[in-house]
């Protein structure tokens, strides 16, 4: 099976300093890849480079065998990746149902919502509703939807269970299996919650000080206990 997703040799960072060096990956269609790694291992500036929000230095980022390195980040989601940041981005001044479209305003003609609130009768429920009222679980489901209305074949998750009780954490994981298995949608998800990441990847790379230092499936990781001890701290 040809990869999905295609990073070889993949440097990037802010200003003179490198945060990524050297970094190459694949991601197959429905493959769900959790990233790992200490705070500042560079998990984050992964996805914010693959999603064009920051420039790679050295490299190259392919989709389906064509190279995305120097495309406008406006126009990588055209191409099929959608990237949910840390911190969620709702815009809070928007109502849900606003905010959802916004998710497919360059798809002609506009997505129905229908399946986005299917998946998430909250946001059904609370689709007038302006971002400000909603809970933290509940933008988090919002981010998400946006995401998915874009219909993307790849979808770039950073920290989803930030700040969310552990309940919520488990729908959303839960959802995100859910999603692969159905739709086969692949998912780059970074993730500190290291046993929920894992409990839903498929494979899991280890980020330390920008490199990657292991690559193993989720079943390894989890049940080798020389590799949880050296990278991930449990």
């Amino acid at each position: 099976m040809s990869a999905l997703l295609e990073v070889e040799g993949l440097t990037a960072g802010y200003g003179a300093a490198p945060v990524l060096h050297d970094v190459s990956l694949t991601v197959q269609p429905g493959q769900i890849v959790a990233v790992l790694g200490a705070n500042g291992a560079g998990k984050s500036t992964l996805l914010r480079t693959l999603s064009g929000l920051l420039r790679a230095q050295k490299g190259r980022i392919a989709l389906e065998g064509q190279d995305l390195t120097k495309i406008k980040v406006e126009h990588l989601v055209r191409h099929g990746i959608a990237h949910v940041p840390e911190g969620r981005g709702v815009v809070t001044e928007l109502t849900v149902e606003e905010n959802l479209r916004l998710g497919g305003l360059w798809r002609k003609p506009q997505p129905s919502l229908e399946p986005i609130y299917e998946l998430f009768p909250r946001l059904a429920e609370r689709r007038h509703n302006e971002g400000h009222q909603l809970s933290g679980g509940e933008r988090q489901m919002l981010a998400l939807g946006r995401a998915l209305v874009a219909q993307p074949k790849l979808l770039l998750l950073d920290e989803p269970s930030l700040g969310l009780a552990p309940k919520i954490t488990a729908q959303i994981m839960a959802l995100l299996r859910d999603l692969r298995d159905r739709t086969g949608l692949a998912v780059l998800l970074v993730e500190q919650n290291v046993r929920s990441a894992l409990s839903i990847a498929d494979e899991g790379i280890v980020l330390s000080l920008g490199r990657i230092v292991t690559r193993h499936d989720a079943a390894t990781l989890v049940d080798d206990a020389d590799l949880r001890h050296a990278y991930l701290g449990f």
